[in-house]
């Protein structure tokens, strides 16, 4: 019988085992949990567009996806992968049936490569379709897709390679090894039912490849579990005769469902609501407008652009959306992708209430970011372990959201049902990193939600253009979010999207603010725009200082002067105000200059305030929270409006906090993130309020106001001073500058003049305007050098991006070619040249400490003991964010100690000895020629 043909002998797994596992019996069990994962994560309309790329019925589909699941790990019938145990393969090396050339047992051949060889060969023979070249030929795709299952899709094989395989691979073995692998590959046909006419009818589209491969990819590693296998090890001598084959293969499908519903892998259901249904309270005319008018246009996957100020309720609007899409789409769940990891942990707590009144079905939430694991919002179910492996427990209400255990594996969280985390997330699947398949399995079929989609860069945007193309390709729904979104940005993310759906003609988009305008990726059209009346139309009142950067003269104030005229009536009548810096040096400078000017702030309790990234995290979290009590919504529990009170910040204030200012003051910064800026300005209503509950001062008015403090340098205005660096393009502030001057005695109506002044900082013959000869050609070198870099960027994201879906059928293309890069290349462009550092304090008497009291002893300290999850915990909310031109000359004693060097999240961190000699106030130490300091204004550097 055929069954009987399989050698038991050949395994598949052992590390961990009490004995070898057979490959037969890996097979079968990934072949049996890929039709669990595709019953159980994919959606019918997910179902329904494999099929039809396949080119065959949803059944027939199914089984094809079991047999390849099964078939992924037949590349380890080859002599140096059997070799690797010894033992078992003592038995197989007298067998003459094991013949192979000399010395090919001891080659370096991956069994993931073997099995795109063996497959190939195997395909043929089937009857797969075949064509030249290779790599438009159906039977080597389908190879090669299953040689891709550990993370990285190979390079296409050659005719010739193919025309005599052990002659270019001796590692393959001979004709008993290739028999071998046809044997385990019939039996898993068999058992599978699949016939002989159940194969592809053609190429596979890359995004249903992706989708497979992803599946393939998640069935190996739930089965690999090493308590898995234990569970279904046959006994010592067991034969792979027909019965016990099928016998085994009877277990595996038993158990693939609750294998499959242990790891929180499934389908989130949303059942039909309204607006006030899903939030107990009634819609602003913004999210009105979409619940109302949206449902109509939904006729299957689409994409909903959504452009409203800050404060408008754009996420509630954009959850709403995502209910109503993934209902018209068949979409199995929703990721809510943000900018910041503190934006992230906000917005997963505001995902988990959602879910826990508004989705049915599997409800898994994860939360994504690379210190989630540490983060207090996403604690870990009962039973279930940390990032280190550490037990710990949370109450039943979080448990039955929160993803568990497997889903917080590396790479797996995007698979959750649900999720919340950084954008880098979702833009790693159109990187060329391992595994970059399961980042588009877990959002082929989900609506994704960009919020800030305007906040990035050239070579970020590249990478979301590039996303929205893979989306589009694969149906799945997209909501975006802007407050300040140009129109040219608009149209580039709008045709990214319809060109993965198939429409390659251009569309103009204008983008209306408030308002949304929706894409239908059925038909490629784009909807009118609708607009929609702003909550709290107002009329900002903008003005423009000139401070001096350098030597004073008459008439021009210097800018710390600028400030404190600008705050004196608020000081003396109360009032709060921020004042928002470029620089986080230049933010600790003008508090230490408020603290001088006026000593009353800095006396009252929350009186004088500063915030900013350079604090270890435990203290700007401290402070963080100061400031939502002080400056949050009103009506809260626990909120307290000082009654006159300054924060300075830096640049963190304008995404991830809800606060609220009488008035605001801002270096000059390009017009959009002067508008978030002044979204902070009375951004909530508190009429009817006296200042002892929170109101403002009468002597505000109603009106918001912003002063924006113009550099003039070296008798230039508006030019950066080099103390910024690179932080804004200079192009972008001359004009920001300009547009601001001939809005000095209007003012900008908010939301009415936005979409308008965003657009025109942006304009193409903005120069056009100007006045002066000298300025023109000022702004024509400036706007040169800005795209310029523009252009580098974009250059970068070329060199580095996978190419689209339309026209992939080499699935190298997704790993290109096999050399793929460092994921951490996003990560650290996101952090701009970022280092973390943690600050330990040398106490008298030698005892180091995590705090300048000498009260907690730093973790692991002189030892080599593996530190606990709590431990960790403890040192990483010390941890700050600092520039690695500091860091770059540390010495030995910088570096972490011995214990710290076995967890992930300490090994890489920088340790700053900080010392106080007798008499000092300060905590400092040396790095190269450098000093560092800790104090009451967060790190610096003298």
């Amino acid at each position: 019988m055929l069954g009987e043909a399989v050698d038991a002998r050949l395994w598949g797994k052992d590390k961990g085992l009490p004995r070898s596992y057979p490959v037969v019996c890996h097979l079968l069990d990934t072949a049996a949990t890929a039709g669990a994962l595709w019953d159980r994560t994919l959606t019918s309309s997910a179902r329904e567009r494999l099929a039809a790329a396949m080119g065959m019925s949803v059944e027939r589909c199914r089984r094809l996806v079991c047999l390849w699941a099964g078939l992924h790990d037949v590349g380890k019938i080859i002599p140096p992968f059997q070799a690797l145990v010894p033992q078992r393969y003592a038995s197989l090396r007298g067998d003459a049936s094991y013949a192979h050339l000399p010395g090919a047992e001891r080659r370096a051949f991956r069994h993931d490569v073997a099995t795109q060889w063996a497959l190939a060969e195997i395909f043929e023979s089937w009857g797969y379709p075949t064509s030249k070249p290779l790599r438009r030929s159906v039977h080597h795709q389908v190879a090669q897709l299953l040689g891709g299952h550990h993370g990285r899709v190979h390079r296409a094989l050659r005719a010739g390679e193919l025309s005599a395989p052990e002659a270019h691979a001796c590692e393959l073995g001979g004709s008993g090894w290739q028999g071998q692998r046809v044997a385990h590959a019939e039996a898993l046909r068999r058992l599978t039912g699949c016939s002989a006419d159940d194969m592809p009818s053609g190429l596979l589209p890359a995004p249903a490849a992706v989708v497979l491969l992803g599946l393939v990819v998640v069935a190996d590693w739930l089965v690999s579990q090493e308590e898995v296998i234990i569970a279904r090890l046959p006994a010592e001598g067991w034969r792979a005769g027909d019965e016990a084959l099928r016998e085994h293969w009877a277990l595996a499908v038993v158990g693939a469902a609750p294998l499959v519903a242990e790891a929180g892998l499934g389908v989130a259901g949303f059942p039909e609501r309204s607006f006030g249904g899903q939030f107990p309270f009634a819609p602003n005319p913004l999210q009105e407008s979409v619940a109302g008018e949206l449902p109509a246009l939904l006729d299957g996957p689409g994409l909903l652009l959504v452009t409203a100020p800050t404060g408008e309720g754009k996420t509630e609007a954009a959850l709403h959306a995502a209910s109503l899409m993934a209902r018209a789409a068949g979409a199995s769940g929703v990721f809510f992708a943000l900018p910041t990891m503190a934006t992230a942990d906000a917005m997963y707590r505001r995902v988990a209430d959602f879910a826990k009144q508004n989705v049915e079905g599997d409800r898994s939430l994860a939360l994504l970011h690379s210190m989630a694991w540490l983060s207090e919002a996403y604690a870990v179910p009962v039973g279930g372990h940390g990032g280190d492996g550490s037990e710990v427990t949370v109450g039943d209400s979080q448990a039955q959201i929160a993803a568990g255990q497997w889903l917080r594996g590396a790479k797996r969280g995007l698979l959750a049902p649900l999720a919340a985390g950084t954008i880098d997330q979702a833009l790693t699947g159109v990187l060329p990193v391992r595994y970059n398949v399961l980042r588009l399995l877990g959002l082929s079929n989900k609506v994704l939600v960009v919020d800030e989609a305007h906040a990035y860069d050239p070579w970020m945007h590249s990478l979301l253009v590039r996303l929205l193309e893979w989306l589009g390709a694969c149906g799945a729904p997209v909501v975006l979010l802007s407050a300040t979104l140009s129109g040219r940005t608009a149209s580039s993310l709008v045709d990214a999207y319809r060109r993965g759906c198939g429409y390659r003609e251009p569309s103009e988009v204008v983008p209306v603010y408030p308002g949304w305008v929706y894409v239908s990726g059925r038909t490629g059209e784009v909807s009118p725009p609708r607009v929609v009346e702003g909550g709290r139309p107002r009329r900002v009142e903008v003005r423009s200082v000139p401070v001096l950067w350098g030597p004073t003269s008459d008439g021009v104030l210097g800018r710390e002067a600028a400030v404190a005229a600008e705050l004196r009536l608020l000081v003396e009548r109360g009032g709060c105000a921020l004042v928002c810096c470029t620089t986080v040096a230049q933010a600790q400078q003008t508090f230490r200059m408020l603290a001088e000017v006026f000593p009353s702030l800095a006396g009252a309790e929350d009186g004088l305030m500063l915030l900013h990234s350079r604090f270890p995290g435990a203290r700007r979290a401290e402070i963080t929270r100061a400031c939502e009590r002080a400056f949050g919504k009103p009506g809260v529990e626990g909120r307290r409006r000082p009654g006159v009170s300054v924060l300075v910040a830096t640049q963190v204030v304008e995404q991830s906090l809800d606060l609220d200012f009488d008035v605001v003051i801002s270096d000059l910064a390009p017009l959009a993130q002067l508008l978030q800026r002044v979204g902070r300005c009375m951004r909530h209503d508190r009429s009817g309020l006296g200042p002892e509950d929170g109101g403002r001062p009468g002597w505000v008015g109603d009106r918001p106001r912003l002063t924006v403090l113009e550099p003039v340098v070296e008798g230039v205005r508006a030019k950066a001073p080099r103390v910024w660096g690179s932080v804004y393009d200079q192009a972008l502030l001359t004009r920001t500058s300009e547009l601001l001057r001939r809005r000095a005695d209007c003012g900008i109506a908010v939301p009415g003049d936005v979409q308008e002044l965003v657009d025109a900082v942006y304009a193409e013959d903005f120069g056009d305007g100007l006045g002066d000869a000298a300025q023109r050609d000022r702004l024509a070198q400036e706007d040169a050098e800005r795209w310029g870099a523009v252009l580098a960027e974009e250059q970068l994201a070329r060199m580095t991006l996978v190419n689209p879906p339309m026209g992939m059928f080499d699935l190298a293309e997704l790993s290109r070619d096999g050399e793929l890069i460092d994921e951490a290349l996003l990560t650290t462009r996101l952090g701009a040249d970022s280092e973390r550092a943690v600050c330990v304090y040398e106490q008298p008497g030698g005892c180091v400490t995590l705090d300048g009291e000498g009260d907690v002893p730093v973790p692991g300290w002189g030892g080599s003991r593996r530190l606990s999850l709590e431990e960790v915990r403890a040192v990483v909310q010390q941890a700050v964010p600092l520039p690695g031109g500091w860091l770059r000359e540390r010495g030995a004693d910088q570096q972490v100690p011995e214990s710290w060097e076995q967890r992930a999240a300490l090994r890489d961190l920088s340790v700053l000895r900080m010392r106080r000699p007798d008499g000092d106030a300060v905590w400092s130490c040396k790095v190269g020629d450098r000093s560092i300091s800790v104090g009451h204004v967060g790190v610096e550097r003298f």
